[in-house]
């Protein structure tokens, strides 16, 4: 059965300064309140901060992020990471009952990022490693968005208003989703991040949530 459009949480996981930007960006994982049990797309950057300091981190919890929404770690019962840069995956030990989501490509390549192996290689750590397009649980499926890392891949939830996307990585804010051609930095993969982002198009979402945009984009704003 279709998800309801609002079973799809923005959690605010705190915010990151890129230097080649200029700016400061938020950092957000999603909730998905799924009738066989809670899933978690992305779970922000870990502790201790002075890790990643360049990027002047503001701290937050991923714990307490759920707790607004009457949520406690133990109810994760499935994690996706979209990618394994640090600022997507790096509190995933608060979930270790939880097995997470993400491609073998993806997990191969991990030691070309940043992020700190312990993040990664906790005690307990589960990873399911898929090749492609798969299934998590019924109505949520990830899509595989090469480009901004080898082996990223976006989320595919089924609505009752139609399909809704967690773009990841794969397209950062609204205006990148209708056509501003995305930074050089941004990418690994430029040729591959615009396919990507084309396959992401043709599913003809009816919303797209974004890991560093505060703002959703609606069908009613189609192409």
């Amino acid at each position: 059965m279709p998800l309801a459009p609002d079973a799809i949480v923005r959690l605010n996981l705190g915010r990151l300064w890129l230097s080649y930007l200029k700016m400061q960006i938020p950092v957000h994982g999603f909730l998905i309140k799924h009738p066989d049990g809670a899933g978690l797309v992305d779970t922000g950057y870990g502790t201790p901060l002075e890790l990643i300091k360049d990027y002047r981190p503001v701290n937050a919890s991923v714990a307490d992020a759920l707790a607004r929404h009457d949520i406690h770690p133990s109810d994760i019962r499935w994690v996706i990471n979209s990618h394994l840069h640090f600022d997507h995956c790096g509190q995933n030990a608060v979930f270790p009952q939880a097995p997470e989501y993400l491609q073998h490509r993806e997990w191969e390549n991990r030691q070309q990022y940043e992020t700190p192996a312990a993040w990664l290689e906790y005690a307990g750590a589960r990873f399911e490693l898929l090749d492609g397009d798969a299934e998590v649980v019924p109505g949520v499926r990830v899509v595989t968005t090469p480009g901004h890392t080898i082996g990223h891949h976006s989320i595919e939830i089924e609505t009752t208003d139609g399909p809704a996307l967690i773009a990841g990585d794969a397209c950062w804010t609204v205006e990148m989703f209708e056509g501003k051609p995305p930074q050089g930095p941004m990418m690994d993969d430029m040729p591959a991040a615009l396919r990507s982002l084309q396959r992401l198009r043709e599913v003809k979402p009816t919303a797209v949530h974004f890991c560093h945009d505060k703002r959703t984009w609606m069908h009613k704003t189609a192409l």
